[in-house]
């Protein structure tokens, strides 16, 4: 499990600002999606960081963002179908300072660090974790060499939770999950960690993971008692806590592990927009635009104070 050098700690009050908002299933794979993130391109040539980008990138105005739009709160459909989130915020700050749009193109988790290498996108921003595994294009299970790995801009840090459903008082931590199912979004750290726990269990009681291609999947399974607890990023987590079924569904269990940075993806070719992505991720820092937006979400502890290229471990 990757360990931050700070924890990601909040309540669940903090995201009332969050409770009036529908979470909708994301749609297909690889689809454009109806919500841009930053000015027109004719307002480009005005942005003070719009000169830091590729000469492609300026002419198209836009940055392909790919990001599995089904993780609420950092990125979701809203109940008019529109993609919302800490992301796609964060995103459109960044893109007023670079003068182009980032646009958000719907992908599953465990594919767009494959559609990053294909040129799909641009660049991938969806609650993804900084590892060196990802880094290095490591199989974090078999340490094998799977691609050539990525470079990461560092916006944001993260916890884990498990939760389980309201009223189940049998799941207290990991050890009560031997020989019990957990329920996770395919190819995260949280899927890495359920499996982790597992192995430390007494033999013949290890944990069944099921790993979903959304975390909104993992969430229907364990909500119809398909499984005994789920395990996510904490502001999931806290965010179906409050929401779902209005908050009559789920309850968090335990205290979140150590948490990591939220990177932006971007190819180890492409260190021009790596550069520029963090030079605008630094002035909306300093210019207070990114304070405003992880207040308007609920999640002040999880901001950082400067953007750290490949800050993961």
């Amino acid at each position: 499990m990757t360990v931050r050098t700070s924890t990601l700690r909040r309540s669940l009050a903090a995201l009332t600002v969050l409770t009036a908002l529908t979470t909708v299933s994301a749609c297909g794979d690889q689809t454009k999606d109806d919500r841009s993130a930053g000015p027109s391109a004719a307002a480009g040539v005005k942005a003070p960081l719009h000169g830091r980008l590729p000469g492609n990138i300026r002419s198209a105005g836009v940055i392909r963002v790919g990001s599995d739009i089904a993780y609420p709160p950092v990125e979701f459909k809203d109940a008019s179908g529109k993609t919302v989130g800490l992301d796609v915020d964060i995103a459109r700050a960044m893109g007023e300072q670079l003068g182009v749009e980032l646009r958000f193109e719907n992908g599953t988790f465990d594919t767009l660090v494959t559609g990053l290498r294909a040129d799909r996108f641009d660049v991938v921003m969806s609650a993804m974790n900084d590892t060196k595994d990802r880094q290095e294009g490591t199989d974090s299970a078999t340490g094998k060499k799977i691609g050539e790995g990525v470079d990461f801009v560092d916006y944001f840090t993260a916890g884990v939770s498990l939760y389980a459903r309201k009223g189940d008082a049998a799941i207290t931590g990991w050890p009560a999950l031997c020989g019990k199912k957990v329920v996770v979004q395919r190819g995260t750290v949280a899927h890495d960690l359920a499996t982790a726990e597992s192995a430390k269990c007494p033999a013949g009681t290890s944990i069944t993971v099921e790993p979903y291609d959304n975390d909104l999947e993992a969430q229907t399974r364990l909500r119809s008692g398909g499984a005994d607890a789920g395990c996510s990023d904490f502001p999931v987590a806290a965010y179906a806590v409050k929401t779902s079924g209005g908050g009559k569904d789920f309850q968090l269990v335990g205290e979140q592990t150590g948490a990591a940075p939220y990177g932006i993806a971007v190819s180890k070719t492409q260190t021009q927009i790596r550069d520029a992505l963090a030079a605008a991720l630094d002035a909306i820092i300093t210019n207070g635009r990114y304070a405003q937006i992880v207040a308007a979400w609920g999640v002040q502890d999880g901001a950082v104070t400067k953007a750290t290229i490949n800050g993961g471990s």
